[in-house]
């Protein structure tokens, strides 16, 4: 008996065919792009990842990528000597081996259809890739460049829920460019490697699923100080240094080998920090200032009241709305924050697994908040 159809993939399919069909315009023919997928093979990777979503292996949530790529155009291929066909028990069988990050399973045609040649850890830029992040749960994504890890989301679908990713507003533009590579990576000018850091961040910091404030502040000033609360529980004298260091490094020099691995865990210990109560500083250069610390109203300064509020995905639109419908008290005091110090950027993680970003907005003349979860799954 046939397995009961998913109807978001059918729904989703002939737009994400379009996407990836625009996605390749105009690029680079020195760096071909990933194959173009067809509305059907994407809508039958999409069915399949999402009822694989809902079985279950020795009591675990399967968690896969596919990648829509022929084993000739991997880089070493792990290649099954007998391929499996693209079916939900068979890619929860597969899981345990195929969970940690960077591996993809590889999908491709053969004479049966679509099945499953093996496992790559290096997909091209604009090739289709179809996450499973959970129970329901899928995003559709492609690399952004070929000297970047960075993927840039495509779609969330999420049961019978789906998001679309929009192109950022006029309003993203008031943000430093490295802020910006949060919104869209592809609007920075910077070196890939320090790209990839604040992403990496905000994803490290929503995994510890503890929630946490994540406050980045222009480099010698203190002016932020104004915003905290002293003493401050954990203050860091001189600052540490470390991850700025390796991003200078990997800018001035390129990644070295282990690099990548040191810039991990580095990157892992500061998004660790912000499990503490209170919020953690950092600059715009990441040099550690601070953690545990309490952001309090500065004297004489008003008390944030609203907040815009947008979301990267079509139809999302902006929403002025009451700081306390956006969330907690973390949310709160990543709004005064940024309300009172107007060049520095607030970013707060839930243990819900939202994501928001709050900076000051001179188009709107108040604190913008950037919904961004759909962006950093």
């Amino acid at each position: 008996m046939e397995r009961p159809f998913y109807p978001s993939a059918r729904a989703i399919a002939r737009r994400l065919e379009a996407h990836f069909a625009r996605a390749a315009e105009g690029r680079d023919p020195a760096v071909p792009p990933g194959p173009r997928p067809d509305a059907a093979a994407i809508e039958a990777i999409v069915d399949a990842a999402f009822w694989a979503s809902l079985q279950r292996e020795e009591g675990y949530a399967p968690e896969i990528s596919l990648a829509f790529l022929p084993p000739e155009r991997a880089v070493h291929p792990l290649r099954l000597a007998t391929p499996l066909p693209l079916g939900a028990r068979a890619l929860a069988r597969l899981a345990p081996a195929v969970e940690r990050p960077g591996i993809h399973l590889g999908v491709w045609h053969d004479a049966a259809g679509l099945s499953v040649w093996g496992t790559t850890r290096e997909v091209p830029r604009f090739c289709l890739v179809v996450e499973v992040v959970g129970p329901g749960l899928l995003v559709v994504k492609h690399r952004v460049r070929e000297d970047s890890a960075k993927f840039h989301n495509v779609a969330v679908l999420e049961g019978d829920e789906i998001k679309v990713l929009a192109p950022p507003g006029p309003e993203v533009t008031e943000h430093s460019p490295l802020l910006m590579t949060l919104v869209d990576p592809e609007l920075s000018d910077s070196t890939a490697q320090a790209d990839d850091v604040l992403l990496r961040l905000a994803v490290s910091m929503r995994a510890h699923h503890r929630g946490g404030l994540l406050l980045i502040v222009p480099t010698r000033t203190d002016a932020w100080r104004e915003s905290i609360l002293e003493p401050i529980t954990y203050a860091v004298s001189p600052p540490f240094c470390e991850l700025a260091d390796l991003v200078r490094e990997a800018a001035e020099e390129g990644p070295r080998f282990g690099s990548h691995a040191a810039l991990g865990q580095a990157i892992d210990a500061i998004a660790g920090l912000t499990a503490v109560d209170g919020s953690t500083v950092i600059t715009d250069r990441f040099e550690l200032l601070a953690f545990g610390a309490k952001v309090g109203r500065s004297r004489g300064r008003p008390r944030v009241e609203e907040v815009v509020l947008t979301e990267p995905i079509e139809g999302g639109g902006q929403q002025r709305t009451s700081v306390n419908h956006v969330g907690g008290t973390r949310h709160v005091a990543a709004a005064q924050f940024a309300q009172e110090q107007r060049d520095a950027v607030a970013l707060v993680a839930s243990q819900d697994g939202r994501f928001t970003l709050f900076a000051w907005s001179p188009r709107w003349e108040m604190v913008h908040g950037h919904r961004l979860e759909a962006l950093l799954l």
